[in-house]
């Protein structure tokens, strides 16, 4: 039946399905331990408003054009908290909110990226589109290539702005018919004459002027005018993360030698500077690139924050203007261990203070199976009165073997994604206080590898439902008393 009724709706462009749960053997794990948080708001002012993104929180990965993984509102507090999930076997890792707080997220599977809108409460879907297959030459390791979906944003009016797995970028409007909801492409750029064969698009985003910008695996940076034209330079360094926009109109991208801020100047990608950054040369366990993990993360008006690839690893912070005196760079602090230290994780921002998780051991699935795990843990990295230097505040030891963690700051807590050594392999939705570094509480989201994340992110919803995708599909955790 259930194949039926998807045939049927590939005919109409609509779908309608009821949620499957992922499945899960939790054994005797504790559902819940801790206790219910008491929110402690953090004052810290949001970024503002990308003209052409959905709002802020809502429009992509890492939550806004800043890229700084924070929120306004609270998350789950820890009351009785129910789960949810719906079963794809394959990971929905971005997760953005339309004006009707609808979900619209792609999900990556091993045989390609679909997109698709969910009900917000019961994961049903509501409509889905098939994007192209996975290149198997752009397919290093399957675990670990975002390209064509892994990264996308949901603009404005509504539309879902995807790269694909063809050196495409499409976008696709909602649609809303006799069948139902559905999606429509609406517009195909073709960037095959730009980046070379066997390179994919790692992200896409739209400068506060309207260009879309772009970044490919192998280092081709550029952006896309109104009209069209296609304007770009290679770098001939590597990208493997997605990258950040202000409304001065920079543009912030690592690659993995560098980081850079562009501007569109005179018809031509103009590099307004370069800072380069220490790195050991080999990809550690833990992480997809032989480079920084993150994704630039601008702190404020003033600052953006990296980090490198030394040993231990550090913490980056430049001052982001065209020109500064003196060093560009205010801050390098080494976080975690040597031989035991690395991210893939975008830094959590706020204007003076972030947050920074060790994903040092994981290398796919197979390290957090039969009840093995990773190396601990997560920071808080405060930068010092002036912006002279930085400091480590607090350090906590609770395992996050790959996800994006993101910060409340109407509660005053990070929410991460944690994996405990029982043999039935439990993952947690885990609540640190941000002031102290204490663990809160820990809910239970369910044990297996369907719920693995395996890169994906926490994601807060409109209504303070924590989502996390996970190699099953997504999982929604949400307080019900």
């Amino acid at each position: 039946m259930r194949h039926m009724r998807r045939a049927y709706a590939s005919l109409l462009g609509t779908v309608a399905m009821a949620a499957i749960p992922i499945p899960s053997d939790n054994g005797s794990v504790p559902q819940f331990t801790g206790t219910p948080a008491t929110p402690h708001p953090v004052r810290a002012p949001a970024p503002p408003r990308h003209p052409h993104m959905a709002p802020n929180e809502r429009s992509n990965l890492h939550d806004d054009a800043y890229q700084t993984d924070t929120y306004q509102g609270v998350g789950p507090l820890g009351h009785g908290i129910k789960v949810t999930s719906t079963l794809f076997s394959a990971d929905c890792g971005s997760v953005t909110f339309d004006s009707q707080g609808r979900i619209v997220t792609v999900c990556v599977g091993l045989a390609g990226p679909t997109l698709r809108m969910l009900d917000p409460q019961t994961l049903d879907t509501l409509a889905e589109q098939t994007l192209p297959p996975r290149d198997p030459r752009t397919l290093a390791n399957i675990f670990t290539s975002f390209g064509g979906g892994g990264y996308f944003y949901l603009d404005d009016q509504d539309r879902a702005v995807v790269p694909t797995t063809t050196r495409h970028v499409q976008v696709f409007a909602e649609t809303t018919g006799v069948g139902g909801d559905g999606f429509r492409m609406v517009r195909d750029i073709d960037l095959s004459a730009v980046i070379p064969d066997g390179e994919s698009i790692i992200s896409a985003l739209p400068d506060w002027g309207g260009r879309l910008w772009f970044a490919s695996t192998g280092g081709v940076v550029g952006y896309v005018t109104d009209d069209g034209r296609i304007v770009s330079r290679a770098l001939g360094e590597p990208v493997g993360n997605s990258f950040a926009v202000d409304e001065q109109g920079g543009v912030y991208i690592v690659s993995d030698a560098a980081l850079y801020r562009f501007e569109a100047r005179a018809g031509a990608v103009k590099t307004i500077w370069r800072a380069r950054y220490a790195n050991i040369g080999v990809a550690k366990p833990g992480q997809s690139e032989k480079g920084s993990g993150t994704t630039p993360t601008l702190m404020g008006k003033t600052f953006v924050s990296i980090t490198d690839n030394a040993d231990p690893m550090d913490v980056l912070v430049f001052k982001r203007a065209r020109k500064v005196k003196g060093r560009r760079r205010v801050c390098r602090q080494p976080v975690f261990a040597k031989g035991a230290s690395d991210t893939d994780q975008s830094l959590i921002g706020t204007p003076r203070a972030m947050v920074v998780e060790n994903n040092y051991g994981y290398t796919g699935p197979s390290s957090t199976m039969q009840g093995k795990t990773t190396t601990p843990g997560l920071a808080r990295v405060n930068l010092r009165r002036g912006g002279r230097g930085c400091r480590v505040s607090w350090t906590s030891d609770e395992v996050a073997p790959s996800v994006v963690p993101k910060l409340s700051l109407g509660a005053g807590l990070v929410y991460t994604y944690t994996k405990g050594t029982d043999s039935h392999d439990p993952w947690f939705l885990t609540a640190l206080d941000f002031r102290t570094g204490r663990t809160v509480y820990k809910a239970l989201a369910g044990s297996g590898i369907g719920y693995n994340n395996n890169y994906a992110p926490v994601t807060l919803g409109p209504d303070h439902t924590a989502y996390v995708g996970t190699l099953g599909g997504l999982v929604a955790l949400r307080d019900m008393g």
